[in-house]
């Protein structure tokens, strides 16, 4: 087990001081001191921007949409915590402007796009933590859990919290004989794809019954809806356990245990530790759709992944496609300076250095929609 290999799983300038009046006044109409990216051109008109997705981003992107109308060239942000799969829906749907998910479009959703190639940028990274409710069991121990438990406790194969398979694993703690109560997400959700791509590549039986996918045939369990309909069941139903981005269970006090990796350590999730399962991942394909679950190294949290924002590369609308890569670049930049403080890893810079690319990449008409 500690040697399966990891899963990675490729799916296929400023204006001048002496500056005529006229400028002046283009770039005063642009809010703010900060720069969203417009590299001294004329900001884009709009000012509003809609999306929909994942609830793993939810607490980081609230607080970055609550700061970018104060940049320069910002706009208003509506976003929508829908979950992953209805995030990838609406923007397939044209209903938003962009969608945001933790687990990469597959060939078959990209393959659904009437308006043409979809682009991923990652702007986030962190852990998903197994969580779970025994007050037997004091806040200062964690439990410790193995790949293979956790798919036999979500097959159903483990039914109790005292059965040999936990215990072993967890001597000295008292467990009750207290039927394990499963939860999991009821919605399209990229934290599942995350988790069950985690399953699928540690237990073969997982991957031959149940399989990887935002939305999977769960055999037990009860379904919650987003990041935050996990934490609340967990945090209210006696002897349950379930997955969460770890932001979720902080802000929640939940009791999450730690999980082993690769290299047999058994580790808690962190920034420290999605930053080293991130920092031991060097194949990423050139359309940054890639998993970093059971990573390598010694110190690396194997239930790891990034959240990418997805957008159509070619923009219909020239103003908005330039409002939306200004989103997106200050986002990937500017914007990572909240990350830590809501318990979220800052993009690593070989990471920004691609996503930069995938901005640049966006077109609107026949320039491109980042004038930076």
């Amino acid at each position: 087990m500690f040697g399966r290999t990891f899963a990675i799983r490729s799916l296929t300038s400023k204006a001048l001081l002496g500056a005529v009046l006229a400028s002046t006044v283009a770039i005063a109409a642009c809010s703010g001191t900060s720069s969203a990216g417009n590299g001294g051109n004329t900001c884009p008109s709009t000012n509003t921007l809609t999306g929909a997705g994942s609830t793993f981003d939810q607490p980081l992107f609230s607080k970055m949409f609550e700061q970018y109308p104060n940049v320069k060239c910002g706009a208003q942000v509506s976003y929508s915590p829908v979950g992953s799969g209805t995030g990838i829906s609406q923007l397939l749907a044209g209903t938003v402007d962009f969608g945001a998910t933790d687990a990469p479009m597959s060939d078959t959703q990209l393959s659904q796009s009437t308006n043409g190639p979809i682009v991923h940028i990652p702007v986030t990274l962190g852990a998903v933590a197994i969580t779970y409710n025994l007050s037997q069991v004091p806040a200062s121990t964690q439990l410790k859990f193995t790949g293979p438990l956790i798919a036999d406790i979500y097959l159903g194969t483990v039914k109790f919290w005292d059965d040999p398979a936990i215990t072993q694993l967890n001597p000295g703690v008292t467990l009750p004989h207290e039927a394990i109560a499963v939860v999991h997400r009821s919605d399209g959700s990229g934290t599942t794809g995350i988790f069950t791509h985690y399953l699928s590549a540690i237990s073969p039986t997982w991957q031959s019954q149940v399989g990887a996918a935002n939305t999977v045939n769960w055999p037990v369990g009860v379904g919650a809806k987003g990041n935050a309909g996990v934490a609340a069941q967990v945090k209210s139903t006696a002897g349950s356990i379930g997955y969460n981005e770890l932001a979720y269970v902080l802000t929640n006090s939940i009791q999450y245990g730690v999980v082993q990796n690769a290299a047999g350590n058994y580790v808690a999730p962190s920034l420290d530790s999605a930053k080293a399962a991130a920092a031991n991942v060097t194949q990423i394909p050139d359309d940054l759709r890639f998993y970093i679950v059971n990573a390598p190294g010694t110190d690396s949290y194997p239930i790891s992944g990034f959240s990418w924002v997805i957008v159509y590369k070619n923009q219909k609308d020239a103003d908005k496609g330039q409002a939306i890569a200004n989103l997106v670049w200050w986002m990937i930049h500017d914007g990572q300076q909240y990350s830590t403080p809501l318990s979220y890893v800052p993009l690593p810079s070989t990471i920004v250095t691609k996503g930069e690319a995938q901005v640049k990449s966006l077109t609107c008409g026949s320039s491109a929609c980042y004038k930076g």
